[in-house]
Formats: C-alpha cells, sequence, structure tokens
C-alpha cells in the first residue's frame, strides 16, 4: 500500500436527496473511456448524479437576478453588492471572463442559487470558481465545470473560508480538487464526480479544521489525471482527502469508481466518524486512515475495492496485505479529546475487496525522521519537530510521542466475504494484516530492530473479535513474511478474532 512507502506528500439519518435504486452516468476515464457505471444496491444510496432535485424557476424575494449572456456578471454583480446578497443564477451557462484568474470572491453569507440547468463553465480558461475568506457562503443547486485548478489547489471555496454550505450541486470536469474545506463547512447531497484529482480537498494550510460534515454525497470517477502515476509516491488522488481535520462526520455517501482511494485522511486527523456509506470499484484501498487518531468506522458496506493496485503489487511479487481498510500509524490516543478513545472497526460488511483490513506502523516512520513521508508535521503530541532528535528522543515522553502509534485498534462485529473467482486472485488476495517492518533508519532512531513489530503484534491492544468469515482468509502478523492459518491466528501468541465464526466457501 501507498502509506509504507517512503512518499513525499502535500498536499445520522440519510439525506432526503437519496434514491433507492440508481446509477452515476458515465463519463471519461483516463484512457478516454467510459466511467463504468456501478449499480446501486437495494436501500437506500447517495445517487444522486443526474438526478438532483430543481433549482427555483424564479427569483427568490430580494434575490439578484444573474444574466448569462452578460460574461462576468456573476463576479460583478457579487462585488457591487454587500454581504449576505442572494444571487440567482438563470438557466444557461455563466462564463467568467477569459483571464485564468476571472473568479467570483462572495461576501460573508452570500447565497448563490442555481435555477434548472443554470451551470457555471470555466471553459478550461479560469482557475477557480469561488475563493476568497468569506465565511458562512452558501452554493445551492449549481452545476460547476471545467476550471483548470493547478494540482492540490480547488475550484470551489478554492481559499477553503469557514461555515460554507455547498448543497444540491455537481462539480465535475474540474482540474486539481472540485471542493476545498473550511472549518464547519457542509457538503450535503452533492454530485463530485470525474475531477482531475479530487473530489474534495479538505486542506486549509493553516489551523485544523473543524466540524466538517460530509453527507448524502456521490463521490466518483475522480482522479481523471492519474496523479500517481505522473509522481510517483505523491499520495495525492482519490476521491476525498483530509488533512489535519479535527472532528468530521462523513455519513451516507456513495464513493465510488475513483481512480485512488475512496477517502484519505492522511496526518493527524482525529475524531471521525465514518459511518453508512457505500464505498465501492474504487482502484485502491476503500479507506485509508494514516498518521491520525480517534475514529469510528461503522456500518459500511465495502466492496470490490483494491482490484486494480491489488493486482499491480501481486504481479510485481509484493506480499504486503493490500486492503480494503488500511489502517496506517493511526490509533486511539485518550489525551487527545474526541468521540472515542480508540479506532473502532464495527458492523461493516466488506465483500470481494482485495484484501480486508491492514493495521500497518513503519517503524522508521516518526517525527523528524527522513523517512516520514509527511516531514514537515510532528505527532499532535510534540509541539515541535526538532524536539524528536537525539539524544533526547531516546527516553521518556518524547521516545513514546514521537511516533505515531497503530494502537486501541477495535475490529469487531464485521463480515467479510471473499470469493476468489469473483475478485480474480491467487494466494495473494483475501488476508488481513497486523504487522511492521524491521525498524533500520535513520542510524540515530531508537526504534531500530524489531521493537515496533512486537509492540504493534502484542502490546499496543489491537484486536480482531466476534467477526464473521467466508472465503479462503489468511492473516500476516508481525512482518510480511509471517502469513498464518486461521487456527494460527486464533492460537497463542497472538489470539485473534476470539468469537468470531469462519466458514470456507465466500459468496455474496
Amino acid at each position: 500500500m501507498t502509506a509504507r512507502r517512503f512518499r513525499l506528500r502535500r498536499a445520522a439519518p440519510l439525506l432526503g436527496v437519496l434514491l433507492t435504486v440508481a446509477a452515476c452516468s458515465g463519463g471519461p476515464d483516463t484512457d478516454g473511456g467510459p466511467v463504468q457505471a456501478t449499480a446501486a444496491p437495494s436501500g437506500s444510496v447517495a445517487a444522486v448524479c443526474d438526478k438532483q432535485p430543481a433549482g427555483p424557476a424564479a427569483a427568490p424575494a430580494g434575490a439578484v437576478v444573474v444574466d448569462p449572456t452578460v460574461p462576468g456578471d456573476l463576479a460583478a454583480k457579487t462585488r457591487s453588492a454587500g454581504p449576505g446578497t442572494t444571487f440567482w443564477l438563470k438557466p444557461g451557462k455563466h462564463i467568467l471572463g477569459d483571464d485564468k484568474y476571472d473568479q467570483v470572491s462572495p461576501k460573508d453569507g452570500d447565497v448563490y442559487i442555481g435555477a434548472p440547468g443554470a451551470v457555471v463553465d470555466g471553459r478550461k480558461i479560469n482557475q477557480y470558481a469561488f475563493t476568497g475568506h468569506a465565511a458562512n457562503v452558501k452554493i445551492t443547486y449549481l452545476t460547476v465545470q471545467g476550471f483548470a485548478a493547478p494540482r492540490d489547489e480547488g475550484v470551489v471555496n478554492h481559499d477553503s473560508g469557514d461555515g460554507w454550505l455547498i448543497e444540491h450541486s455537481t462539480v465535475q470536469d474540474n482540474d486539481g480538487a472540485g471542493l476545498m474545506a473550511g472549518a464547519r463547512q457542509q457538503v450535503r447531497g452533492n454530485c463530485l464526480r470525474r475531477n482531475g484529482q479530487y473530489g474534495m480537498n479538505a486542506y486549509s494550510g493553516g489551523t485544523p479544521l473543524t466540524a466538517l460534515v460530509v453527507e448524502g454525497n456521490e463521490i466518483a470517477g475522480n482522479n481523471t489525471g492519474d496523479w500517481e502515476a505522473k509522481i510517483d509516491g505523491c499520495g495525492c488522488s482519490g476521491g476525498v482527502k483530509f488533512w489535519a481535520v479535527n472532528g468530521a462526520d462523513v455519513r451516507g455517501n456513495w464513493v465510488h469508481d475513483n481512480h485512488g482511494t475512496g477517502l484519505w485522511a492522511d496526518t493527524n486527523n482525529n475524531d471521525f466518524l465514518i459511518e453508512g456509506n457505500l464505498i465501492e470499484n474504487n482502484d485502491s484501498a476503500a479507506l485509508i486512515y494514516e498518521i491520525s487518531y480517534n475514529a469510528v468506522i461503522r456500518d459500511n458496506t465495502i466492496r470490490k475495492n483494491n482490484w486494480a493496485d491489488g493486482r499491480r503489487y501481486a504481479d510485481k511479487g509484493d506480499n504486503f496485505p493490500t486492503p480494503a481498510i488500511y489502517i496506517s500509524e493511526s490509533g486511539g490516543e485518550p489525551r487527545i479529546k474526541a468521540r472515542t478513545a480508540k479506532i473502532e472497526i464495527s458492523r461493516n460488511y466488506l465483500e470481494n475487496n482485495w484484501s480486508g483490513i491492514t493495521l500497518w506502523e513503519n517503524a522508521d516512520r516518526f517525527c523528524n525522521s527522513p523517512a516520514n513521508t509527511s516531514s514537515g508535521d510532528c505527532t499532535r503530541l510534540v509541539p515541535a519537530v526538532k524536539q524528536c532528535a537525539a539524544p533526547e528522543i531516546t527516553s521518556g515522553a518524547l521516545l513514546a510521542d514521537c511516533r505515531w502509534k497503530t494502537q486501541h485498534v477495535d475490529i469487531h462485529d464485521n463480515k467479510f466475504v471473499l470469493d476468489p473467482a469473483v475478485v480474480g486472485c491467487q494466494a495473494s488476495c483475501g488476508r488481513m494484516g497486523l504487522l511492521s517492518n524491521f525498524g533500520s533508519y535513520p542510524d540515530w532512531s531508537p526504534y531500530r530492530g524489531d521493537d515496533v513489530q512486537e509492540a504493534i503484534t502484542f502490546k499496543q491492544d489491537n484486536r480482531w473479535h466476534d467477526n464473521s468469515y467466508a472465503g479462503p482468509w489468511t492473516f500476516v502478523v508481525y512482518s510480511a513474511d509471517r502469513v498464518l492459518e486461521i487456527g494460527e491466528w486464533e492460537g497463542a501468541p497472538y489470539s485473534q478474532d476470539s468469537g468470531s465464526t469462519f466458514t470456507a466457501q465466500g459468496g455474496g
């Protein structure tokens, strides 16, 4: 999996918009072919692409009317109006101008409402649609498309203004990220598809984002730019990327057919609830939770993820357990305030993914190590990177707290189903992982040797129990070359999966 490699990186109830049986329409992938539509399962999922509720056909009382036949009308009327103005965009294609920096800069409390058929189109000329630091902006019933944001930048809420609400809108076919996020942002009932890098990039570059809500969206076919191939090891692609978010509810979304990871929380995130999502057919993991803390991951349906990456690694002879849920240097930490003091993974249904759940901790990755791919960041427990240096790091609190630990992970009451004939895999699939590497770098590291392998396997309160398995599952423990059968996994010294059930045949 990506996060173990030494990468350089920057970068409730379901909504009323949820439909019972639908599919996101196809669109171009990186090879120019269609994104294959994924049939929605029975039950409610956020199948909202091309099925958005219509905006008002007439301007609301007091709204400023924006005319699509006047180039730049939206930006000009925003500039001339005071804060808290409501703008109603008439049907048609609204353009912003012929300079790449022609954009809309809302004021605090501005509201943008699209009439049926209202589209804001960047024509691959403009980089950004809605920019600036205004707070409490609302965008609803709009389609925003065709903007050419650079890598790691976004089109809507480019500057991560706080308190924005993006609802019932379609953000598609843009470069970079469709959305950026600010504190207290709500993203509800949107179609985020076929964007060049991410559907949304929740990264502000300043203080951690707080109270982010991502609910009832369809997030599909993103990373059309195939960034992992362009920049080896960038870790900069997928459906949604979360950076240093402190408190997020990610509920009831349909995350599918992204050319990379579905949902990826990377670097000092904390206090996540990931609940009731359908995550399927993503090229990489359904979910990565990386160098982060305290999360509840429950009641999700996760299926047919990581086939592309799993096959690629298997073809290279890489025996790492390439998972659907990847917990990388992340765990529960009671000293950091959250709704839980552990990572709890429960009541999820995982069907025909390349593998299951992997808990990994890179012994060479810690604050101030050259092997730390988030090299400018330290753990939430140590104020400054430079504190984690020899000789101080060799003892006391720094020895413990300069490392992101995979600890206090509780995996229970999940169902794991695997039919290798469906996945098209051999012995390299159908695995759970609880492992680390032998510490070797740098030469002043206090974590050299097998200390971290011992810790993650036996000492850090990582438990599987009361799960249900169907299919030929195996278990990778301690190091990548130690593969166990069920009885060995259950028995001493590992003593995992007490109360769990196993059947030989997979299915679905």
